[in-house]
C-alpha cells in the first residue's frame, strides 16, 4: 500500500467522522435531504476546474461557498424557508454543472476518485474536519437550543441566523471533504444516512452523534477494503454499506 493509499484511508475516515457528527445535527434540523443539494452546488466548481485544468477541489469550494452564501441571504431576505431557498439554488448549480463539466469528466465529478492525495491536501483535509468537529462542539448547545426553539434561543441573545450560517458553513465544508471519494452525486449520502440509521438505534442525543459518526466511519472503512478487494468504485461501496446498516436497523422495533 503506498503513502498516496494511506493519506486517502486516513483522511477518508477523518472525513467520515465529521460527516457523522454534521449529518445527526442536520437531522434534527430537518436538513439531511439538504446534503444532496448542496453537493450539486460543487458542479459548476468542479465542471469548470475539470474544464481549466485546475484543482478541482478547489474549484467546487469556490461555488460550494458562493451558494451557501446566496441561500444564506436568500432565507434571510426573502423570508423563504431553507430547503426552499437550497431548491431554488440547486437547479440552477445543477444545469451550470451539466453545461460546464467536459464529458470525459462527468463520471469522476458525479462519483469521484479523480486524483491521488498529496501531503498538503492530507495536511488540509484533517484540519477542515477538526474545524469542523471544533465549530460543531463549540455551538452544540447553541444549535440544540435553536433546533428546539428559535425564538427562546432568541429571547437569550442567541444570534439564530450567525449560527444557523455557521451551520451551513460546516456543512459545505463537509461535502467539500468528501468529494474526491464520493463525488458530486453520492457524497451527500454520507451525512444523510448514518444519521438516518443511528437515529433508529441511539436513545439518547449525545448516543445518536456518537453512532452517527461510528456508523459513518464504518461504512467508509468497510468502503476501502471492500473497494480494494473486489475492484468495484470506492464510493458506491461505501454508500451500499452505510445503506445496509441503516437497512439492519430497520430491524430493531420502535419503543
Amino acid at each position: 500500500m503506498n503513502d498516496a493509499s494511506i493519506y486517502a484511508i486516513v483522511l477518508g475516515l477523518a472525513t467520515a467522522l465529521a460527516a457523522g457528527v454534521v449529518g445527526s445535527f442536520g437531522l434534527m434540523k430537518r436538513m439531511t435531504l439538504a446534503g444532496d443539494v448542496v453537493s450539486h452546488l460543487a458542479l459548476p466548481g468542479l465542471g469548470a476546474a475539470f474544464l481549466w485544468k485546475v484543482n478541482p477541489i478547489a474549484g467546487a469550494a469556490v461555488t460550494v461557498a458562493l451558494g451557501i452564501v446566496l441561500i444564506d441571504q436568500l432565507e434571510r431576505r426573502s423570508g423563504l424557508a431553507i430547503e426552499t431557498a437550497i431548491g431554488v439554488v440547486f437547479v440552477a448549480a445543477l444545469a451550470a454543472g451539466a453545461l460546464l463539466t467536459p464529458r470525459e469528466d462527468l463520471i469522476d465529478a458525479l462519483f469521484g476518485g479523480f486524483g491521488e492525495i498529496r501531503t498538503i491536501e492530507l495536511a488540509i483535509g484533517l484540519l477542515g474536519c477538526a474545524a469542523v468537529i471544533g465549530t460543531l462542539y463549540a455551538m452544540r448547545h447553541k444549535l440544540i437550543l435553536i433546533i428546539f426553539s428559535p425564538d427562546i434561543a432568541r429571547s437569550l441573545k442567541i444570534d439564530v441566523d450567525r449560527v444557523n450560517f455557521l451551520y451551513l458553513c460546516t456543512f459545505g465544508a463537509t461535502i467539500l471533504l468528501g468529494l474526491r471519494f464520493l463525488g458530486a452525486l453520492l457524497v451527500g449520502a454520507m451525512i444523510i444516512v448514518p444519521a438516518a440509521a443511528a437515529r433508529r438505534l441511539a436513545t439518547s442525543l449525545n448516543r445518536f452523534i456518537v453512532l452517527s459518526a461510528a456508523i459513518s466511519m464504518v461504512s467508509v472503512g468497510a468502503g476501502f477494503i471492500a473497494a480494494r478487494y473486489s475492484h468495484l468504485a470506492l464510493g458506491p461501496c461505501i454508500v451500499g454499506i452505510a445503506s445496509a446498516i441503516f437497512g439492519l436497523s430497520l430491524l430493531k422495533r420502535s419503543g
